[in-house]
């Protein structure tokens, strides 16, 4: 197995590490050439969802990438993955691949002041430790997404086919389970 990084911007070396500990061979994805090399799932990282979105249009992946999910590219994104992957962004156009029935809010618990840490339950996994930085949260889901976690009576995970998303930043703690939960997502798939 084989997994993708999108490395244009944000944390994506501390998603690396937690592959590492869980051995799972993963390299970065940076350009459209890296594109062409083979891989079975990708993940994309937080950081800001609107220079991610510029880079992969400029950097002409938008589509391609696009195309892989919709044919079925089990993919990992967590904050701004999340708003990058969502149809819809509570009062604003959605920049990115549109690809996940789910309405999101930007920036939803404030700025940088607002980050925090807290302990909820993900589904089919228990307790887990959940790391905010200016995260959004989902305010509403189609019914073919699956809600796995809600904090503060938010939604702040979800699996939709091939696609899981997290409002939180899992790659942040030691834990390692969300990223084993989407490995054997991309071994069912």
């Amino acid at each position: 197995m084989q997994i993708g990084i999108l490395a244009l911007q944000g944390a994506f070396a501390e998603h690396g590490a937690i592959l590492d500990q869980l051995g799972v061979d993963h390299f970065e994805i940076r350009n459209r050439e890296h594109l062409h090399l083979p891989f079975d799932g990708l993940i994309i990282p937080g950081g800001e969802s609107t220079v991610i979105g510029k880079l992969l249009t400029e950097l002409q992946m938008m589509e391609p990438i696009k195309q892989e999910i919709e044919h079925g590219l089990p993919v990992f994104g967590t904050c701004a993955g999340l708003l990058l992957l969502s149809k819809k962004i509570e009062g604003e156009n959605a920049l990115g691949f549109g690809t996940m029935d789910i309405l999101a809010k930007r920036n939803a618990y404030g700025r940088q002041l607002g980050s925090f840490f807290t302990k909820d339950e993900f589904k089919g996994i228990g307790k887990i430790p959940m790391t905010f930085i200016r995260a959004p949260y989902i305010v509403q889901t189609s019914d073919n997404v699956e809600v796995l976690a809600v904090s503060d009576s938010k939604i702040v995970a979800a699996r939709q086919d091939n696609q899981l998303v997290t409002a939180f930043h899992p790659e942040l703690t030691s834990d390692t389970r969300i990223h084993n939960f989407f490995v054997q997502m991309i071994e069912t798939s």
